[in-house]
């Protein structure tokens, strides 16, 4: 069965979005530093770890807000560039416009539902949660999401939108992994059940 990964860049002082986005700057003021490790030659190391998550990933979750504020960058495509990777947006209504040959399946029948299409074309390989912390976040409190990937950037917002603004209760992670590139601490835990 795959293996479910709720994954996300945060700053240092615990938020995934800066202050004050815009359409032209979703992730806020100075969000982009956010990405730093995975886009362009910045960080070998960081190229790398984006390389293997690619490798061996099999389907990909987000919500409506990610995909508006990202496909002008994704296309046809989806987050997980020339892979491919079958992209499930987790949405009230479909968008009118989509991509021609898109990776992307709107599901408008809840959370439970996505996850069950997305582990179905994963075939086994991982499912990751990304973009936004809300979608995250429903996953974490149903007791969906198995794993925590957390890339944590050595930049401070003040201010922005925290991962976690409100789980259910306390959550018991075990370390799986940990890796220092030059842009960022990689961080993986398991979580406890």
């Amino acid at each position: 069965m795959s293996t479910v990964v709720f994954d996300m860049s945060m700053s240092l002082d615990g938020f995934v979005r800066a202050a004050k986005p815009t359409p032209e700057a979703p992730l806020g003021d100075g969000g982009e530093a956010l990405h730093t490790w995975a886009i362009g030659d910045a960080d070998a190391g960081g190229r790398d770890v984006l390389n293997r998550a690619i490798g061996g990933l099999g389907a990909v979750i987000c919500g409506r807000v990610t995909y508006d504020d990202s496909i002008r960058w994704w296309g046809a495509d989806g987050p997980a560039g020339s892979a491919r990777v079958p992209t499930f947006v987790v949405t009230h209504a479909a968008p009118s416009d989509v991509p021609a040959d898109g990776v992307y399946v709107f599901v408008e029948s809840g959370l439970e539902d996505a996850l069950a299409q997305a582990r179905a074309a994963a075939g086994g390989r991982t499912v990751s949660i990304m973009g936004g912390p809300a979608l995250g976040n429903q996953y974490l409190r149903a007791g969906l999401v198995d794993e925590l990937s957390i890339h944590l950037v050595p930049v401070l917002f003040g201010s922005g939108q925290r991962l976690t603004e409100a789980l259910p209760a306390h959550i018991e992670l075990e370390p799986v992994e940990q890796l220092t590139t030059e842009h960022a601490t990689h961080l993986r835990y398991r979580i406890s059940r």
